[in-house]
């Protein structure tokens, strides 16, 4: 997909939904390649999970790195972005050559069903746009999700709620503030590694959180 008629599909779309879309442009490649650093070490084949993957800037790294055995969801709860996403993988050479490892979910992560299903977690979800509520909820589905010993990995753009905070009105200081507080107790909690990304519209920080530890009998990564 050219690189400008990707920005402007996702510029658009932040227009419409900036809730849930929560940036003007997609992923950097340095961020993306970022988010991805778990699945490039020495690892048995897994279950990933993509969180809101947009136009697949993120998505395209992440098939870089799949291993023969690796099974991939990516959901989307962006219709526009779910049809964009499909005609990558009808016709980008990158996207087809993994399409059968590929399940594309067309629906809300709060949605999908099951427990310890997947190894890696990677979100593209916008928390600081969300309120607190929804927020506490989707921790919950990625715990709920990941396998013990599995990484979710995400990121947020660097001092965001700091910047925005005196330019607001009290409601909205008060929603970033409980975002912060609660985001910050799972990053004191499960943290394990972050990652500065400076090259980047505008600067991120990629976190990596192991939410559950690994058991003898529950393994990392099951094909």
């Amino acid at each position: 997909m050219h690189i400008w008629a990707e920005y402007g599909t996702f510029f658009r779309e932040f227009r419409r939904h900036f809730r849930d879309t929560g940036s003007v442009l997609p992923s950097g490649l340095f961020l993306a390649r970022a988010l991805t650093t778990e699945l490039r070490k020495p690892r048995a084949p897994a279950r990933i999970l993509e969180v809101g993957p947009g136009t697949g800037s993120v998505t395209q790294q992440i098939l870089r790195h799949l291993l023969p055995g690796d099974r991939f969801d990516a959901v989307e709860l962006n219709g526009h972005f779910v049809a964009l996403l499909q005609r990558r993988f009808d016709r980008d050479w990158e996207f087809r050559s993994r399409r059968s490892q590929v399940r594309l979910i067309h629906s809300a992560v709060e949605d999908l069903a099951g427990e310890a299903q997947y190894d890696f977690i990677i979100s593209g979800l916008p928390f600081n746009n969300f309120p607190a509520s929804l927020v506490r909820e989707v921790f919950q589905v990625y715990d709920r999700l990941l396998r013990p010993g599995g990484t979710l990995s995400y990121y947020e753009y660097a001092l965001v709620r700091q910047l925005k905070t005196p330019f607001v009105d009290r409601s909205e200081r008060r929603r970033l503030f409980r975002v912060g507080r609660l985001v910050n107790r799972y990053i004191r909690a499960y943290q394990v590694r972050r990652e500065r990304v400076l090259v980047n519209v505008p600067p991120a920080i990629v976190r990596h959180l192991k939410l559950k530890p690994a058991t003898e009998f529950a393994p990392l990564a099951r094909g």
